[in-house]
């Protein structure tokens, strides 16, 4: 199935430039989680994105523009109560920025600061973007999915079991047993793209459209890899690709990269940069190029 959607984005014509390959906001990080926001940022970059944004705490700026030489860093205000953490006030600007730009990736290491949390929520509510909700995006609406049903734009959301669970109100042991459904069931019902993540990941759509991942392996079961995820997802929707065969195609070249990094230094040593390294044999051997 991936191989269709990955047409659409198999040529790069020589007297292109960044401006036609997308341009993704990462609002990500807090104080002990910049690797996320890392990890999002430079996957949606690695993946063919043009220009890639990470706005990011004000007091964490410093220390992202030395991780990230490639994307460019946007600091935003802070908590009043919290330093590293994202803020209300920051709601502005980043709406105003998201304006720029073709897709929008949330949640990756923001924190549960209750003001970031608040933040979280509007942002979900208002942004008028093409959206991804991972991690912490998703704790911060929990199970008011009001907020998804809500939405006008296109949105992806990317719960592992546990966020799946706040989500619908249901045990773990529920949804790995009914994984397919309770991702079509979810689709369904919020009108997102749900990618329900594990072994092997579920992407289904409200439309019907449904897709269980083969690529990955248990070394990618390490803090980070959902995040690569993220930005490999917000990067393919930056280049036009539809919302669900975004994920799809991402989903089959995350877990490409993964089997890839477990050949080469074994599912126990794999971290989740390693799937960063192994990209261009992962697209590679998917047939981008």
């Amino acid at each position: 199935m991936y191989r269709k959607h990955m047409d659409k984005m198999r040529s790069r014509r020589e007297d292109s430039n960044k401006g036609d390959y997308g341009r993704v906001f990462v609002v990500a990080g807090s104080t002990g989680m910049t690797g996320a926001a890392y990890l999002a940022s430079q996957a949606a970059l690695r993946s063919g994105s043009g220009l890639v944004v990470n706005g990011v705490p004000d007091l964490l700026n410093p220390i992202m523009e030395i991780k990230l030489t490639e994307v460019i860093t946007l600091p935003l205000p802070e908590g009043k109560k919290k330093l590293g953490c994202l803020g209300i006030r920051a709601l502005k600007p980043v709406l105003e920025y998201s304006n720029k730009c073709d897709v929008v990736a949330l949640g990756p290491g923001l924190g549960s600061f209750s003001e970031t949390q608040r933040l979280a929520r509007e942002l979900t509510k208002r942004i008028e973007k093409p959206l991804v909700l991972d991690a912490d995006g998703l704790n911060a609406i929990g199970d008011k999915l009001a907020y998804l049903r809500k939405r006008k734009y296109p949105t992806v959301i990317t719960p592992h079991p546990g966020e799946m669970s706040r989500l619908i109100k249901k045990d773990i042991a529920f949804i790995q047993a009914n994984r397919e459904q309770a991702a079509k069931d979810l689709a369904k019902d919020t009108g997102a793209v749900v990618c329900l993540k594990g072994s092997r990941t579920v992407v289904a759509s409200n439309d019907g459209q449904f897709y269980v991942n083969e690529t990955g392996n248990s070394g990618m079961a390490t803090g980070g890899t959902g995040d690569v995820l993220t930005g490999m997802i917000a990067s393919f929707i930056g280049q036009g690709l539809d919302p669900f065969g975004a994920t799809v195609t991402a989903v089959y070249i995350h877990g490409l990269a993964g089997d890839i990094a477990a050949q080469k230094k074994g599912p126990f040593s794999m971290i989740a940069s390693d799937l960063l390294e192994y990209f261009p044999q992962a697209f590679e051997k998917a047939g981008l190029y």
